[in-house]
């Protein structure tokens, strides 16, 4: 790799060298820019040609240079003799114009290294193409090495050379003199041209008389690059020592024969002996016959022998030449039209240009890109001519690469683009909008291709919006979907809206429904078809490009409209204009069908969905009953701890409405029974079995380990203090009739059943605690108020602590066993069931059950009987009567029974049980 670019490296700077020393100094550098060394011509190919820009203009030019080192090893007078033979040859050829000779741009400048002019841009020269590369650069380049010279080429280029000749010897009274493969130059666009006038010789005679070249002898010790090339030199030249037009012809016929035989003379000629060599050759051309000449073309190949006559009258001159038939070929005619275009008019261009649609089919693509289509686009700065000129550029454009299309064509279409007049420019884009969607770059596509597709559309040439709405369709699979959607279908429907053409209308129709398959679904549903709906016109074409986008929608397996679209927008507008007047019996039937199709699919898919829900919910009710069935024991027990929260929940407001809630929630649970169970219901009672599940494996509760409180025997004798409470409390209730027997009720400590049903302790202030876990609390449901856990449950005047309720027998409480709390002061060693003994003998049948009427009416001192044991100590709340209820109701019974409930993580607050003040100052604060 790294010799590889040393390589390149070492080339580029012998190439950057060779440039510098060839035109250092040279005055042609201050204008013009020298490039690469691409050819080489003149006579032996003396000099070199380079690509080169003008500075100012940056046109481009072939820069021709003779480097004086090539004439080091002559001597003085035999340099001067060659520089002044070059400089006559450059001087003759600045002094002539005619598009058969080199153009020469800019005239011979001289410095102390080189001689240098400019001329138009230069391919090669002919010797180059036909294989003869001195005095090129080392690496030659392929063009060059690779070039082929088509017959078209061929035929047009001799036809050229015999058109120089002939304006040479009839206009100018002028000999060539050395008609040479190196003095003809072949240009950027292919044209073969004259140049190397180093030995032309003009008339002496004036010019109403007949021509006269005055010849000089041949003289061998001159330079070779002061004398012609013997080789193509005629035989009078050197045997008579004369010449004249004849002798320039005769070189063309020695041209025509290297061309058809790779660059090789039809004579070598030994320059040492040049006398002897032109004197055989001179009996080799009398006996020329036919079978020399088999590498010539056979319709040539008589005028060649001609040409190469001994007898110079018998030659063909050069306007002869032009006309033999081998010229007479419909490409080469082609390109001769072409060189002579600006002497037409336009009624003789648009014939021409009419016709070459056929003819380029058979010139060779480089041909028509070199020498045509240059030609073609020079044609577009005449508005007129754009018509005739543009289907052959497109033409030619089909054959292109995309890389040729977009650095030959595109560039000069781009003006092309923007012209609106003549009409006509639009229809030819147009039919060839998917060559220029395929082969133009995205970003012109969106700047120049597709603004001309708007504009078209929004002529005001009601047949140009015709042909646009017909050609879209054509090239919609090219055009980008943001494009489409955003620029060409709301001008397509602008035009369909605001014309007042009904051609127009329906064409947009028409086109709208071709190109619905490239877009998007819901595009479709929420753009196209509501537009359908503002269409204002009635006429029966105009309805039935309605229905057929309806159909093609409908359809379409992309697209298809959804049934809410159907039964609510596409019916409601179909059916209507079935019925409308203009419509004839096929077109009524074409309605009718589209609609039953529509209704059919409709009642299909909304009768599928119906019974899919109704399979759904005859699967769901088959479930419901299943799983009512098949309800696990767990479950059964879930709903039984479920209904015991539910009446406990309920408990505190039995109370108070006489049993009311019961009798609701005895209804309510019945009717549950009677009712399938619900999705929801269904996953509370699943997760309430798992709370089940979760209860029954956790391991049983270990009450925490004390150190035991000896009971203190001595009890106080508290009947004088009752009697007196009992005795304040009647004096109250005579003077408050209407205050019920629930009102002595004060708050509810949240410490759990221990404290209902406590055991006896002392008068003295202590602290209580309900045996649970520390980190066991229930909460309460519904409420949101907390509970005072220094309050007892029952207070009045002296009453003596907290007393105990009968309400009547309870439910079997299996469940409670671990929450039970053993005896003060008992030993804890091993775990054991706790003793249910003292339940047993709140709740045994021993105690009947008194409703709040009973307890009513009996004696102050019986009622309270019923509720407070003789071993509390007295304590006094402070919350009003309705809370006290509520809560104990709920808090007390419902939250600690249930044992689905889930407790939260809070320590249990001890509750001291203290000596208060009276019950009538309590409700005094109550009542005011």
């Amino acid at each position: 790799m790294e010799s590889m670019l040393n390589k390149l490296k070492s080339t580029v700077t012998k190439v950057t060298a060779d440039v510098t020393s060839a035109v250092m100094g040279n005055p042609v550098t201050r204008e013009f820019d020298v490039g690469r060394h691409i050819a080489s011509g003149g006579n032996g190919l003396a000099w070199k040609i380079f690509n080169g820009t003008k500075k100012s203009t940056k046109q481009e030019v072939a820069v021709f240079v003779f480097d004086k080192k090539l004439i080091d090893k002559y001597q003085k007078f035999e340099k001067d003799q060659i520089i002044d033979s070059l400089k006559r040859g450059v001087q003759q050829l600045t002094r002539l114009r005619h598009p058969r000779l080199l153009t020469v741009q800019h005239p011979l400048e001289e410095s102390r290294d080189c001689l240098a002019f400019c001329t138009e841009p230069v391919f090669a020269s002919l010797a180059n193409v036909l294989g003869n590369w001195e005095n090129l650069p080392s690496s030659i380049s392929p063009d060059i090495k690779d070039y082929k010279l088509y017959d078209v080429e061929t035929k047009y280029g001799l036809l050229q050379v015999s058109e120089g000749l002939s304006f040479l010897h009839s206009s100018v009274k002028m000999v060539h003199g050395n008609v040479t493969p190196e003095n003809i130059i072949l240009n950027k666009s292919g044209a073969w041209k004259i140049m190397g006038f180093d030995f032309c010789v003009s008339s002496s005679n004036p010019s109403e008389q007949e021509p006269k070249f005055p010849c000089k002898e041949w003289d061998p010790n001159l330079p070779s690059l002061c004398l012609p090339n013997p080789e193509y030199l005629a035989p009078e030249y050197i045997l008579s020592v004369s010449c004249e037009t004849a002798s320039d012809m005769y070189s063309l016929g020695t041209v025509i024969y290297a061309v058809f035989n790779k660059g090789k003379p039809i004579f070598e000629v030994n320059k040492q002996d040049i006398y002897k060599s032109f004197s055989r050759q001179l009996d080799q051309l009398s006996r020329l016959g036919s079978s020399s000449l088999t590498s010539i073309p056979e319709e040539v190949r008589e005028h060649v022998k001609l040409l190469l006559n001994v007898t110079p009258t018998v030659r063909p001159d050069a306007d002869q030449m032009t006309k033999i038939p081998f010229f007479d070929d419909v490409g080469a005619v082609t390109l001769q039209y072409f060189d002579t275009l600006f002497q037409r008019d336009n009624l003789q261009k648009s014939q021409f240009f009419k016709g070459l649609p056929k003819v380029l089919p058979k010139l060779p693509k480089r041909v028509i890109v070199q020498r045509i289509l240059p030609c073609l686009t020079s044609e577009f700065v005449n508005p007129d001519m754009v018509p005739f000129v543009l289907p052959n550029v497109l033409l030619i454009a089909e054959e292109c690469t995309k890389e040729e299309y977009v650095r030959l064509i595109l560039p000069e279409l781009g003006p092309v683009f923007k012209q609106q007049e003549p009409v006509q420019i639009l229809l030819i884009f147009l039919q060839k909008m998917d060559l220029l969607l395929t082969k133009t770059p995205p970003d012109e596509i969106k700047n120049s291709v597709l603004p001309m597709v708007y504009r078209a559309l929004e002529a005001p040439s009601i047949q140009i919006q015709e042909l646009c709405l017909n050609i879209i369709p054509t090239f919609a699979n090219l055009i980008d979907y943001p494009s489409m959607k955003n620029a060409l279908i709301p001008r397509i429907k602008n035009a369909c809206l605001q014309t007042s053409s009904l051609a127009v209308r329906v064409n947009s129709l028409v086109c709208l429904g071709k190109i619905l398959e490239y877009l998007d679904k819901w595009f479709v549903l929420d753009d196209i078809l509501p537009f359908l709906q503002q269409i204002p016109s009635k006429e029966p074409a105009v309805l039935m490009g309605i229905l057929g986008i309806y159909k093609c929608t409908f359809t379409h397996k992309k697209l298809g409209i959804t049934k809410e679209q159907l039964a609510g927008k596409v019916l409601p507008h179909l059916i209507p204009l079935s019925i409308e007047n203009n419509l004839n019996l096929n077109q009524f039937s074409s309605f009718i069908a589209v609609i039953k199709e529509m209704l059919s699919r409709l009642e299909s898919e909304h009768r599928t969905k119906l019974e899919q829900l109704h399979m759904m919910q005859e699967q769901q009710r088959s479930l419901d009953i299943g799983n009512q069935m098949s309800t696990p024991e767990e479950t059964n027990v879930a709903h039984t701890g479920s209904q015991i929260d539910k009446v406990f929940n309920h408990i505190g407001a039995d109370l108070l409405t006489g049993g009311e809630s019961e009798n609701k929630e005895d209804g309510l649970q019945n009717k549950q029974k009677r009712a399938s169970l619900t999705l929801e219901e269904k996953q509370k009672l699943a997760k309430e079995q798992e709370q089940a599940q979760k209860l029954k494996s956790q391991q049983p509760l270990k009450p925490q380990v004390h150190t035991p409180i000896a009971p203190i025997k001595q009890t106080k004798d508290l009947t004088d203090t009752l009697m007196d409470n009992m005795t304040s409390l009647s004096s109250l209730s005579l003077s408050t009739p209407k205050l019920s027997a629930s009102s002595t009720f004060t708050s509810v400590p949240s410490t759990g059943l221990s404290m209902m049903f406590s055991t006896p302790i002392d008068n003295t202030k202590r602290n209580l605690t309900n045996g649970l876990n520390a980190n066991m609390g229930f909460q309460t449901s519904g409420f949101n108020m907390p509970v005072n856990p220094n309050h007892n449950f029952f207070s009045g005047t002296n009453t003596a602590g907290v007393t105990t309720m009968t309400l009547g027998a309870a439910p079997t409480l299996s469940n409670y066993s671990s929450l039970s709390v053993p005896p003060a002061g008992a030993k804890q060693a091993q775990q054991r069931p706790p003793d249910m003994s003292a339940l047993n003998n709140l709740f045994g049948p021993q105690k009947p059950k008194v409703s709040m009427n009973q307890l009513s009416q009996q004696k102050p001192n019986q009622w309270l009987n019923q509720f407070v044991p003789p071993q509390v100590s007295p304590g006094l709340g402070s919350t009003a009567m309705g809370t006290q209820v509520n809560v104990m109701g709920q808090a007390a019974f419902g939250m600690q029974g249930n044992p689905f409930f889930n407790p939260p993580n809070f320590a249990q607050p001890p509750t001291t049980m203290t000596s208060g003040s009276s019950a009538s100052n309590d409700l005094k604060d109550l009542f005011g």
